[in-house]
């Protein structure tokens, strides 16, 4: 490949990761400061932004340019991670037209309005019509991708390539059958006590900000901000934000949502975005991405460590609250079989994931009808979390995703929280002060590792080997029992049987 012709590539590469930045930007603004009746004019700019965006990326040019990369005998690291990222998305995206990403631009815009009124209402057939067409629309575009290859397979692949539907559905059985033994247990133990409210909203707000920019989140490059569901999003180089859901009776749970948007944003800060236009600046995997907000959640964000850095924070901005290191500690560990996924604990969290995981796949394999998930959704939760939903709003419509057509996203939680284990375990042993410097607050050490071995790499390599480039060949399934066997024994007294 002619220098000439990888500068036009890039330079073509370049503008559609700027496009892919303004669409960016107006979805944070769609769910945070956006007047609701702007809804149908951000429907109709989203249209035309993805269009223009997939028209760009499917132009034949790149089809010629791509080859030229491919048959190219030296192609350094980054042009052989892009001849493999850019190739398989292009190959994906040239078979959707313009017309279906149109109608899924407006599908989605249609989603998140009709979710958010839908969920205030507790009323999932407010919902129901717009999810079945993004189902109908996202069915066309797995199979104007590829007939051949299951669609939900093929709506994985987007988040996290390399993926199987058989590999998880091994991965959670393996999973399931290691948590059940440890939830047993700690549900013969004694209970953990919540912590009691109300929490001053002006002043989480103030301590969340503090806890974010301890962890190294740059605010210069970015903002927090309220939304109805928490999130973060990278737009480009300097502008990574993040947003909160904060309520009055419930302080750790809105801030272990900053936590772990922090987290989602200290890999886009640290992505190096110098690459523009080369596919290496962003992030390998959803799955990968995950792994380091819930690394700075779980890992870091509930050690006792933690738990003492923390009690002087929330001292300093609630004063009378007299909250002691070791009660915090426990009220961050605290086990419930609950309703909600983004609130809850580490040890029934996967068991949300595999729910979601097998109510899309029922749904893709058309064993499950969209007006019967309310039902569908209730069961499961009955047989695996033991608790039922009391309305749709704490059940079926409790997260934002299916609004977006982000069908096959949930898997990459669990999967972060596999690969976030394994890194534990390996900078348990590469930096032997870890948890005395946790205790301190000071956490420098512990983002440049992560900015060494995941956050600098880019997409290089895909994530399952800088995975492993990075912990070795740990087993993550086991890496992750054995840590919620040794954090949950600390607050329960409980033992992990031999065996198990």
């Amino acid at each position: 490949m002619e220098d000439t012709e990888w500068a036009a590539l890039t330079a073509h590469l370049g503008e559609i990761e700027i496009l892919e930045g303004i669409m960016g930007v107006l979805g944070w603004d769609e769910q945070t400061f956006m007047p609701r009746k702007a809804a149908g004019l951000r429907g109709t700019q989203q249209a035309l932004l993805s269009r223009l965006s997939h028209e760009r990326l499917v132009d034949p040019r790149v089809g010629a340019w791509l080859a030229a990369l491919e048959a190219h005998p030296d192609r350094d690291v980054v042009q052989n991670a892009c001849a493999r990222n850019l190739g398989r998305t292009y190959r994906r995206e040239r078979g959707v037209s313009s017309d279906l990403v149109d109608r899924l631009a407006r599908a989605r815009s249609d989603g998140f309005q009709a979710w958010i009124e839908a969920k205030k209402t507790s009323n999932f057939e407010v919902f129901a019509p717009v999810l079945q067409r993004l189902v109908d629309l996202s069915r066309e575009r797995a199979a104007a991708i590829d007939p051949s290859r299951h669609p939900y397979e093929v709506l994985l692949e987007q988040f996290d390539p390399g993926t199987s539907v058989e590999s998880l559905r091994s991965m959670f059985a393996r999973l399931r059958a290691g948590l059940v033994p440890l939830i047993e247990a700690i549900a013969a133990a004694p209970a953990q006590t919540p912590l009691a409210g109300p929490w001053e909203l002006e002043r989480q707000w103030a301590l969340n900000r503090e806890v974010a920019a301890g962890l190294g989140y740059d605010f210069e490059g970015g903002r927090l901000d309220a939304s109805e569901h928490p999130f973060s999003t990278g737009h480009g180089e300097g502008d990574a934000r993040i947003t909160a859901h904060l309520t009055p009776d419930d302080l750790l749970s809105g801030l272990g949502g900053t936590i772990h948007e922090t987290g989602h944003a200290l890999y886009e800060q640290g992505i190096p975005r110098s690459l523009l236009g080369t596919t290496v600046g962003e992030a390998a995997s959803f799955g990968l991405h995950e792994s380091q907000s819930r690394f700075w959640e779980n890992y870091i964000g509930r050690s006792r460590p933690f738990a003492g850095w923390l009690a002087d924070r929330i001292h300093t901005h609630f004063p009378s609250s007299r909250l002691d290191a070791d009660t915090l500690f426990r009220a961050l560990n605290r086990v419930e079989r609950g309703l909600i996924r983004v609130k809850a604990d580490e040890v029934t969290y996967n068991l949300h994931v595999i729910v979601r995981f097998e109510l899309e796949l029922a749904l893709f394999e058309g064993r499950l009808a969209v007006k019967d998930l309310p039902a569908a959704w209730n069961e499961k939760y009955r047989t695996y979390l033991g608790v039922t939903p009391p309305d749709d709003a704490r059940g079926v419509l409790q997260d934002v995703h299916w609004s977006g057509a982000a069908f096959g996203y949930f898997p990459s939680y669990t999967l972060g929280n596999l690969y976030a284990a394994s890194f534990g375990a390996t900078l348990e042993a590469a930096l032997p002060t870890l948890w005395d410097d946790v205790g301190r607050g000071h956490f420098g050490d512990i983002l440049a590792w992560l900015r060494t071995h995941v956050h600098g790499v880019g997409h290089r390599f895909e994530a399952p080997e800088i995975v492993k480039n990075a912990v070795g060949g740990r087993d993550h399934v086991e890496d992750l029992l054995a840590y919620l066997w040794r954090r949950q024994g600390a607050v329960y007294g409980v033992v992990r049987p031999s065996g198990v």
